[in-house]
């Protein structure tokens, strides 16, 4: 990769898993993924606080690398104990996973199971990275999440009525 770019992740999108097991990356996503990771490569994780996963292009290895030490200064400042080695496996302990052109990616079952997925994924930009959620812990979020609930809700709606990229 040749420079690091800052890549932004707004918006929300939706999918269900479909034949073979497979999810389609927004294609709001899917192209800052890509552009981000030079090619088709997206990067997921587990969350550390909510119940959820994480999803970024590679370029984001530097900002991870930078908050790993931004983390540790800051610990030593307040006089706390701070584990670089479990911060950094928590860090990055993402699955690089490529996608196709039309951004169907397999999520491995292990992250399956960390992010509490079944049948669909709900995906809601959030600045530097983009979170993945089974729609039922979204909805289970508390004050502050009344808008992604909305997304998810209608974009979830519309998907089971069908009318997926069609105007009513």
């Amino acid at each position: 990769m040749s420079a690091v770019r800052s890549t932004g992740y707004s918006g929300q999108g939706y999918s269900l898993r479909g034949d073979k097991d497979r999810f389609v990356l927004p294609p709001a996503f899917r192209k800052a993924v890509a552009e981000s990771s030079d090619g088709r490569v997206l990067c997921l994780g587990k969350h550390e606080r909510w119940n959820c996963l994480t999803g970024f292009g590679l370029s984001r290895r530097a900002e991870l690398d930078a908050q790993l030490d931004r983390e540790e200064d800051q610990a030593i400042r307040r006089g706390v104990d701070f584990d670089r080695d479990l911060r950094a496996m928590q860090l990055f302990g993402f699955v690089e996973i490529p996608f196709d052109s039309s951004g169907r990616f397999v999520m491995p079952a292990h992250l399956v199971d960390l992010g509490n997925l079944d049948g669909s994924v709900y995906f809601q930009g959030a600045g530097s990275f983009f979170t993945l959620w089974n729609p039922t812990e979204i909805y289970a979020m508390g004050q502050g999440w009344e808008s992604a609930q909305a997304a998810c809700r209608a974009l979830e709606a519309e998907n089971a009525s069908g009318s997926k990229g069609r105007k009513a």
